[in-house]
């Protein structure tokens, strides 16, 4: 008797997931949608262990029940006096509605996967002509791959052509299965070479490696930084890693640095942190830059 090992036997249909063929004709990678559970606190949700709640339980539903929606984001904005933001979290096609909702109040950022190669760059192309996008949106920490891969170029070149910027995650990452410089400034020195027009905002302004963010920052002249997901009483506090960051945002750099307010993270209002960014050691002209000058330049405003 023959004795066979077959490597390859299909699944009755009878049996299979009706789905898997459907994945399979999709995006490439594990035909299986079901991955193992992860032990406890791995990933994104370390981050519930380095950083704690200050408001409310943390569940998506009691935020939404507190936030009052995009009506009481505007109402809060026009009450601390701050005419445009940055809008995170809206996703692509819904930004077009936002836009006209709200005309004139949000910057919107598409973010794309950048294995989709020109059908990102297409449907990048389509959103800033006809529904007004603002830029472009890199975050390495979701997808794991560093803002210097090729794969992003096309969606760089692009962002040339339209003449908009790109904001570019650029920290140390606290989820714990994937490694922790994804977001390292090194990253951003390659992009700023090889498109020297190309307006880049490093979203975070690259903490811990401060130093390495200041050179690239006097290094590059359309590299810019914000201060999101930072607590603005650290930039001045002595042993805090910021030092170089507030001296030079003081004096050489002025013109580059822009506030990221992050009031989801205190659980401040927009009052409270926008007084505490006019507490720092800054000199008076320097702070209106922060708060306003700069990016109001940036996102040519002006």
């Amino acid at each position: 008797m023959n004795r066979v090992i077959d490597l390859e036997i299909n699944m009755p249909e009878s049996e299979a997931n009706p789905r898997i063929k459907q994945i399979n004709e999709g995006r490439p990678g594990t035909p299986f949608s079901q991955p193992l559970p992860r032990p406890e606190g791995y990933g994104f949700a370390n981050y519930k262990h380095v950083f704690k709640s200050k408001s409310g339980d943390g569940s998506p539903d009691s935020r939404a029940k507190e936030d009052g929606g995009l009506l009481r984001l505007v109402a809060d904005m026009d009450r601390a006096g701050i005419s445009q933001g940055l809008l995170v979290g809206a996703e692509n096609d819904k930004m077009g509605a936002i836009h006209q909702a709200f005309p004139g109040r949000f910057f919107l950022m598409a973010t794309f996967d950048p294995k989709d190669g020109m059908r990102a760059v297409r449907e990048f192309e389509r959103l800033v002509r006809d529904d007004k996008v603002n830029g472009l949106r890199v975050s390495p920490l979701y997808n794991g791959i560093p803002a210097n891969d090729r794969r992003y170029y096309p969606l760089y070149a692009k962002c040339v052509e339209l003449d908009v910027p790109v904001r570019i995650y650029t920290s140390m990452n606290y989820a714990n299965d994937r490694p922790y410089d994804l977001g390292h400034p090194r990253h951003l020195d390659d992009v700023a070479v090889d498109f020297p027009e190309l307006r880049i905002v490093a979203g975070l302004a690259g903490w811990p490696w401060v130093n390495e963010m200041v050179a690239l920052l006097r290094r590059h002249p359309r590299l810019y930084a914000d201060t999101a997901a930072h607590h603005p009483r650290y930039f001045g506090q002595p042993g805090s890693g910021w030092e170089q960051f507030l001296q030079f945002g003081n004096t050489l750099l002025q013109d580059k640095i822009m506030v990221g307010l992050s009031r989801y993270l205190f659980a401040m209002p927009f009052e409270d942190i926008i007084e505490a960014y006019r507490n720092l050691p800054l000199k008076e002209k320097v702070v209106e830059k922060w708060l306003y000058g700069n990016a109001a330049d940036f996102f040519r405003l002006n």
